[in-house]
């Protein structure tokens, strides 16, 4: 097994205003696709990478409770952090040290109310 995980989704209860806040932060273009009546917007993944997607879909409810995902917030985390307010979102721990060798992270609400978090190495 090469990852713990292999695929995640994020729900959302407007699609149109979550594709475009995950958009935003990450500045990237999301490619919309339906498979088996759900709507998703797949997050950026690479070299078979493990990815994601935004979701809106039966059993597909935004919360704060439960998992939190991190997604990679590139080389300085302080990049896509720094969009999350003006998309819509709230920054609710604020980019934070863990260790030298681990790196930062952050926690924030998307526009949909999921709780969700960026890693970063520097």
């Amino acid at each position: 097994m090469a990852n713990a995980v292999n695929w995640f989704e994020i729900p959302a209860a407007n699609f149109d205003r979550a594709s475009k806040f995950y958009s935003t932060v990450l500045d990237k273009q999301l490619a919309i696709n339906e498979i088996m009546g759900i709507q998703m917007a797949m997050l950026p993944a690479e070299n078979n990478g493990v990815g994601g997607a935004i979701c809106t879909g039966e059993g597909h409810v935004p919360s704060q409770e439960g998992s939190t995902i991190y997604l990679n917030g590139g080389e300085d985390l302080s990049d896509p952090l720094s969009r999350v307010e003006s998309a819509g979102g709230k920054v609710l721990l604020p980019k934070t040290k863990i260790t030298d060798e681990i790196g930062f992270f952050a926690v924030f609400l998307d526009s949909e109310g999921n709780k969700v978090a960026f890693h970063s190495p520097s």
